[in-house]
């Protein structure tokens, strides 16, 4: 019997790791700090002690929500991932998961969530938040993702809610500051994704989903990205064009920017899978850097 606990014990952490990883934590991440970036833009000056209670709790209802998209996303592309070398260590992928339990975490996760959203926070961050999991976990994942190479670029305004709810939590609405980024974000999304697409082009290519680098090629793919770096860039300076921001955020948006744009024409005019990995590894250094450029301005000017 002591035996069957210690084991039952030594198997728990195990489960849990596997729940833990369903729910993609790298990427919500990510998602969150944009979101917190909304919500803090839409606070003038410091925010009170129950502002930073709101703040809080719309970051836990969002990471729940955005968790049970990513285990729902892990569910349903189960047999793409165990094709992809990246996606192979998935617990669905690998079958430590079966669709039920993955399926039930992913309802659990989208619920709570959804009540701490609707309850503690407001009804309008609750429905947006409900409506991006709807545009990533089916729109995107189910119907755009196997059917257009332009998948990401469709799919990636679900990728780029994460402000306008941080800024529907504080302020009850959608102002034209969290749609500028929602915007930025949107321009980012592409040639952040198709940077990691052009090197892990097998991957995709074993696994039937029509990527740019697939259904196009390197050459274009590589100049699609060199594009979207230069459109990305003009789009970075709408807080400052807007006033939303100040001469610091400018500086960080034109360095930032400068250099996204020097590694999509260094990758353009001489690919390699080195550069190509370099470049996606700094398109996460210039979303994280802008977003905390713009909470530094906010306060510091």
């Amino acid at each position: 019997m002591s035996g069957g606990v210690a084991s039952t014990a030594l198997r728990a952490p195990s489960r849990i790791a596997q729940y833990y990883a369903l729910a993609k934590p790298r990427v919500i991440q990510l998602i969150v700090f944009c979101a917190l970036i909304g919500m803090v833009l839409a606070v003038p000056g410091l925010p009170t002690a129950a502002q930073w209670g709101t703040m809080a709790l719309a970051c836990l209802g969002i990471w729940l929500v955005a968790g049970a998209a990513a285990a729902f996303n892990c569910l349903v592309e189960k047999g793409i991932d165990a094709r992809m070398k990246r996606t192979a260590w998935r617990p669905t992928a690998k079958g430590q998961l079966s669709d039920t339990q993955a399926l039930a975490f992913s309802a659990a996760l989208a619920s709570l969530g959804s009540a701490v959203l609707y309850l503690w926070v407001n009804p309008l961050t609750m429905w947006l938040t409900f409506a991006t999991f709807v545009g990533y976990a089916v729109i995107y994942t189910l119907v755009l993702k196997p059917m257009t190479p332009q998948n990401i670029v469709i799919g990636g305004a679900s990728g780029a809610m994460p402000p306008v709810l941080g800024w529907a939590a504080m302020r009850g609405e959608v102002g034209p500051e969290a749609l500028i980024l929602f915007l930025i974000i949107f321009l980012w999304t592409p040639p952040h994704f198709w940077a990691l697409a052009l090197y892990r082009v097998e991957d995709y290519r074993k696994s039937g989903l029509p990527m740019l680098p697939v259904t196009h090629g390197n050459a274009f793919t590589r100049l699609q990205v060199f594009l979207y770096t230069l459109v990305l860039f003009a789009g970075c300076l709408m807080p400052y064009i807007y006033g939303m921001s100040s001469w610091l955020y400018l500086i960080a948006a034109i360095v930032l920017g400068t250099g996204f744009c020097a590694y999509g024409f260094a990758l353009w005019r001489n690919y390699s899978d080195a550069l190509a990995r370099r470049t996606f590894r700094f398109s996460l250094i210039h979303l994280s850097a802008l977003f905390a450029a713009l909470l530094v301005d906010h306060y510091v000017l």
